[in-house]
């Protein structure tokens, strides 16, 4: 008998269009568990509005997505348990600790909110220790680090990292790396970037701006 693929992505014909200007379209590829695949393209061609479709943030304006969880379809309404997002745009509550930021996060994906789990990953992106400073006192770096922090805690098989060694030092880049590594063995990671760095820990790439 055949076995279940734990996760796979299929992404059918997308395209995006903002009134005359058009994106990119019908796009279509497919991923399964362990892999790794980079969107690249110049500035203004769509990496970030690809990642924010596949993660139901955005709607496209053709094509759709499914993902699938041991051969079984996940529905639209569950798929946010089944995705961890890191992106320049997204936000943090600067008012909020970064443990309290965290617990946050883990309650709106539909966890436990156990603060234990949240400083486990804390630590993981080198975070140990800061988990009482206010976001508005932490630099650039550790707040990237504390958005990393906040896509892991659910462990997501699908992972969307959205230029993710932005304002990190080699330390941070290092954890990056790490996570990626880690996340092959959990699912399927997704990494919109031009840096060759980022780029080259894909198996495969999209060139949207072809």
């Amino acid at each position: 008998m055949k076995e279940a693929i734990p996760f796979a992505l299929n992404v059918r014909r997308l395209s995006k269009h903002f009134e005359e200007t058009r994106l990119f379209e019908d796009i279509s590829f497919s991923l399964v568990h362990g892999e790794v695949f980079a969107i690249t393209g110049w500035n203004g061609s769509g990496k970030s509005t690809l990642l924010r479709i596949i993660a139901g943030l955005v709607r496209p304006s053709a094509g759709d997505i499914e993902m699938m969880s041991n051969d079984s379809v996940v529905s639209k309404d569950s798929r946010r348990k089944f995705i961890g997002l890191v992106a320049p745009a997204l936000s943090l509550y600067d008012e909020l600790t970064g443990l309290e930021n965290m617990v946050f996060f883990h309650k709106v994906r539909g966890g436990n909110s156990d603060p234990s789990a949240c400083l486990d990953v804390m630590r993981q992106v080198g975070l140990a220790g800061q988990e009482d400073k206010p976001c508005k006192d932490y630099s650039s770096g550790m707040k990237q680090r504390l958005k990393l922090a906040q896509a892991l805690i659910h462990k997501p098989p699908l992972l969307l990292l959205d230029e993710p060694g932005s304002n990190l030092d080699n330390k941070g880049i290092k954890i990056v790396e790490d996570i990626i590594c880690e996340q092959r063995k959990a699912g399927i990671i997704l990494i919109a970037s031009n840096e060759k760095r980022e780029v080259d820990y894909a198996d495969r790439i999209l060139n949207l701006s072809e």
